[in-house]
């Protein structure tokens, strides 16, 4: 049977003896459907698809016109669909999407979490083997709710619900989480750098200095072992120690810097994120040199019902910058410079501050090299844990 056979070729017939032509086509086997005539010359009639060759050939010998007029059947609607490429590759996408998306993850979220953050539990999920475009068949709630409970201890439940092609973790988080014991029990506070203390506060230990002694970096200020006579004392030695230290520092500035006069468009890149895979729509590393600047942005696609897709557009916009060079005095170059170390060194301390400094600036080749000495008033105590040998519990009295 043939796949097309309901495909229908209306066509007009004009001969000067139409019904002899008639005749002529019934001969040859070829079956004629609702024929009605047009005037005594022209007749118009409708034959299967696969007559239409054989009747065009007849016809043409005869000398005699065919003119087809309309088509009819699913074979010409095909052939039609083809013609149109972005059509028919449009209506294949969306059947293959109603068929493939709903075996696929598309969507993870998270629900009952207070404490512990959303992204965690998706990395870990995902790297259990649930994210974006997993198979539905291939999830195992049970397992997965196994190693998330394993890999992180503050969850007392977990369970993974899919509806449609989005999946559900929901979560509950303990409330009884065990307070973790010190892991030394003993501990000193010795000195981060070398000074003369100046105050010290003592919570608990056994102190090994006083104010007005000079120490070195290491020696223990603070030690976290009491001898008390016939039995010693184990604790976390606490308190703060003062002192006075002196630090010596160097920097250097050219004479001549570059000041920004103009910014101008230079370029936009794009790219496409799928997932966690990232395609360029450009050529070259995106590495730019010290005049150019780059601003990034990420525009997620996001579905009606504020489902985010990993799907994103990447816009990369490049820009050049122009620059003069301008020279710098003595005086505004030692006034940078003074205040850069300065901040350095209240950065590099724990708590304290500079008391007084002396500081140098000289030039060479082009640069402005400062050198200071500064006197600080700074803690220096840190915690040092300590080992126990004998048969110690933790923070008591041993004898």
């Amino acid at each position: 049977m043939d796949l097309w056979g309901g495909s229908m070729v209306r066509l007009e017939y004009t001969s000067a003896n139409v019904a002899q032509g008639i005749r002529v086509i019934n001969d040859a086997g070829i079956t004629l459907y609702r024929a009605e005539p047009v005037d005594d010359l022209t007749i118009r009639f409708s034959v299967r698809r696969q007559d239409y060759r054989a009747l065009k050939k007849l016809m043409t010998r005869r000398g005699e016109q065919v003119q087809s007029v309309s088509w009819k059947g699913f074979y010409f609607t095909a052939r039609r669909f083809l013609h149109r490429p972005v059509l028919l590759g449009g209506m294949i996408l969306i059947l293959w999407l109603t068929l493939f998306l709903p075996t696929r993850v598309l969507f993870v979220e998270v629900e009952g979490n207070a404490v512990i953050p959303e992204r965690q539990i998706l990395e870990r999920a995902a790297g259990f083997g649930l994210d974006f475009g997993t198979k539905r068949s291939t999830l195992r709630s049970e397992k997965l709710k196994n190693q998330l409970m394993q890999s992180i201890p503050e969850l007392q439940w977990a369970g993974v619900n899919t509806i449609g092609c989005r999946a559900v973790i929901s979560v509950r988080e303990r409330t009884d989480l065990p307070k973790s014991e010190p892991v030394n029990p003993v501990s000193s506070i010795v000195a981060e750098q070398d000074g003369v203390i100046r105050e010290m506060t003592i919570i608990s230990g056994s102190p090994l200095c006083k104010p007005g002694d000079s120490v070195k970096k290491g020696q223990v200020l603070i030690s976290g072992y009491t001898d008390l006579g016939l039995v010693i004392r184990a604790e976390q030695a606490q308190g703060e120690v003062f002192a006075e230290t002196y630090r010596c520092l160097s920097a250097a500035i050219p004479e001549n810097w570059q000041e920004k006069i103009a910014e101008s468009d230079l370029t936009k890149k794009y790219g496409l994120i799928i997932g966690k895979k990232r395609i360029n729509f450009y050529k070259g590393s995106g590495i730019l040199d010290g005049t150019c600047g780059k601003m990034y942005t990420e525009y997620y696609l996001t579905l009606p019902g504020g489902f985010r897709l990993p799907i994103a557009l990447t816009v990369e916009r490049w820009t050049k910058t122009d620059y003069r060079s301008s020279p710098m005095e003595e005086s505004e170059a030692k006034q940078s410079l003074s205040t850069f170390v300065q901040r350095q060194l209240a950065q590099q301390m724990v708590a304290g501050r500079v008391e007084h400094h002396y500081e140098t600036i000289s030039k060479i080749d082009g640069l402005y090299y400062l050198n200071g000495r500064y006197s600080c008033y700074e803690m220096i105590g840190r915690v040092r844990p300590e080992e126990i040998t004998g048969n110690y519990e933790n923070s008591g009295t041993y004898g």
